[in-house]
């Protein structure tokens, strides 16, 4: 594959990237120059790789997505699947954070002047309490979020296809 011949498509991609790459400042215009000429005069596909290695990704620096419209049932599921990850690490989160600064905050005012504290209530444990019962709410019903999260995809879906459709049509 790397001995085929480079067309011109080929190296036009790759004077795109380099052109890209020099409006954006990531290259100064000697080293543009020297790439550009270098691309040009490039006869095979292995000579051009080497010229934009340093600009662009070897992969995604996002997973891909598929369009919702073009989504499959198993990407819906997926998306799905990754919405109750995300809700269920938010309420983690949400545990976490009100607690660690509860207690923190309680400590703080507790202590008096010592390492005693007063015999004052732990008000903390009612925000450990509550946030506690939501990460353990979400976690536990991962079926029904799930579930809704694809319901609501799918209605998303339909709509996406309906309005494309729609296009297609005045288009025609």
């Amino acid at each position: 594959m790397a001995s085929l011949r480079a067309s011109d498509a080929d190296r036009n991609i790759v004077h795109n990237v380099l052109t890209e790459a020099f409006a954006d400042g990531r290259l100064d215009r000697e080293e543009y120059d020297e790439r550009t000429a270098a691309t040009m005069a490039a006869r095979t596909l292995a000579q051009l790789p080497p010229l934009v290695a340093d600009l662009v990704p070897d992969r995604p620096l996002l997973p891909a997505t598929v369009p919702l419209a073009s989504a499959s049932t198993v990407d819906i599921a997926k998306r799905a699947q990754e919405k109750w990850r995300k809700d269920r690490r938010d309420a983690f989160f949400g545990f976490l954070g009100p607690t660690l600064i509860t207690w923190a905050i309680w400590a703080a005012i507790s202590a008096d002047g010592g390492l005693s504290f007063k015999d004052d209530f732990p008000w903390p444990l009612i925000v450990m309490a509550v946030t506690l019962l939501n990460f353990f709410r979400v976690a536990a019903n991962r079926d029904e979020v799930v579930a809704s999260e694809v319901r609501r995809l799918e209605r998303k879906r339909a709509k996406e296809i309906q309005a494309q459709n729609k296009k297609r049509q005045l288009g025609q």
